[in-house]
């Protein structure tokens, strides 16, 4: 499997003055997210109407992603791209958007990440899984719930750490979504309907 873009190779000094980071006040063509580090951990943030995801059995036009990366594209999207560096921390984290108590005092159903799976990014073999590893640690963690039970943790986000000699480019993924539903035990899971991705930058 090959990423489904790939980064340009070095580009040549052609004035001889050296990389941009030798030369106040010219940005590096090389490094064009300079203030974004590896160490830095990335947020993506997926909300979700749960009530209108239910009625339609359907993530589509349910599901807002969005995240705090430099670069990236499609926020408020189901087809965000995040623009992240090999070796960075990624924590997917879902969110209702009706997060208040109802009048009566129950809570609404709440909305869990049921999977990140990344895709092939070759063309015909876009919904199969990717053939290398993306993500070191890939799995669910779990939190206290501050809202309903501040000391009963809730599996409700996943995290994992891209490869660090992962190649630079673009990599899709799905993401399944477990959703609770009102007046039944059963839960309904639904895959995102956007094909979101994140876009590997070298580190340098």
């Amino acid at each position: 499997m090959r990423p489904a873009t790939t980064s340009a190779g070095q580009r040549r000094d052609p004035d001889g003055l050296g990389s941009g980071s030798d030369r106040p006040g010219r940005p590096d063509p090389d490094r064009p997210y300079p203030g974004q580090l590896n160490s830095v951990q990335l947020n993506v943030v997926t909300f979700v109407d749960v009530a209108k995801a239910t009625a339609a059995r359907s993530l589509d036009g349910a599901v807002f992603m969005m995240d705090n990366s430099v670069g990236g594209a499609g926020q408020g999207t189901a087809d965000l791209r995040t623009v992240c560096k090999q070796g960075q921390v990624l924590n997917w984290i879902v969110r209702p958007i009706a997060m208040s108590p109802r009048p009566d005092g129950s809570w609404p159903p709440l909305p869990r990440i049921g999977g990140v799976v990344f895709l092939d990014g070759e063309e015909g073999d876009e919904d199969d899984v990717a053939e290398v590893k993306v993500c070191t640690d890939l799995k669910r963690y779990g939190v206290p719930d501050r809202m309903r039970d501040p000391y009963t943790p809730v599996y409700c986000y996943w995290a994992g750490a891209v490869v660090a000699t992962l190649a630079p480019g673009r990599y899709p993924y799905r993401l399944t979504v477990e959703l609770e539903q009102d007046g039944r035990k059963e839960r309904l899971y639904l895959d995102s309907p956007g094909r979101p991705s994140i876009e590997v930058m070298p580190v340098g």
